[in-house]
């Protein structure tokens, strides 16, 4: 159960309810939005976000694709979820599922991009929308992501959403460079902006549940 930091954050009560069908939709499609976004910086060829990182070392290092990699990873992240005592829920679930299939569908119709500007425009296109990604699945409010679960059990904990993220992608970085995972200046603009971002688009996104109305005779 998420605490007062995220009633405030993740479903503010001056938001408009929304329908149940309505928040599955924000789910997937920030879901969708997520692998895209992923998808875009892998084809900017700048420097990959820390999580990415991390995913193409363990890949190198294993040779499994890097999107079943993802799959892989946000299966054991779920298991650091215990000592912060966060409850999974079905788009956790349907995160760790679909995230990894986005990427890879994505990246086999995305060409190579080889214009320095248009790579620039991805790397930031990529980042912006990872965070708008984030704040749509969840604020739908059925559960984060295994890797942003960690984020908001340190930020219920009285962690600021920022420091908790920043703090999280710095150390998943440093795990993924020595794993052989490419770095570069996107992956500075990355690490250093997401926490921010996400901080501003979160409460924006979030969504109410909607309640049913009962009538007093």
């Amino acid at each position: 159960m998420i605490t007062d930091m995220s009633a405030t954050v993740v479903a503010p009560p001056a938001l408009t309810p929304m329908s149940a069908g309505a928040r599955l939709a924000r789910l997937l499609g920030g879901l969708a939005l997520f692998g895209f976004s992923l998808a875009l910086m892998v084809r900017a060829n700048l420097g990959l976000g820390p999580w990415d990182v991390l995913h193409q070392g363990l890949a190198r290092r294993s040779g499994v694709p890097i999107g079943t990699m993802t799959i892989l990873v946000g299966v054991v992240v779920l298991l650091a979820w215990i000592p912060l005592r966060q409850r999974p829920g079905p788009g956790t679930l349907l995160n760790v599922l679909l995230v990894g299939l986005a990427v890879d569908a994505t990246l086999a119709v995305l060409p190579t991009v080889h214009d320095l500007v248009m790579r620039f425009a991805l790397l930031l296109a990529g980042t912006v929308l990872t965070a708008v990604a984030t704040a749509l699945y969840v604020g739908a409010a059925y559960g984060p992501g295994p890797r942003d679960g960690l984020m908001i059990g340190l930020a219920a904990r009285g962690v600021p959403i920022r420091v908790a993220r920043t703090a999280i992608e710095v150390s998943v970085l440093v795990a993924g460079v020595l794993l052989g995972g490419s770095v570069g200046i996107g992956t500075v603009v990355f690490a250093l902006t997401i926490g921010p971002l996400v901080q501003v688009t979160m409460p924006r996104l979030a969504v109410a549940r909607r309640t049913k109305k009962t009538h007093h005779g």
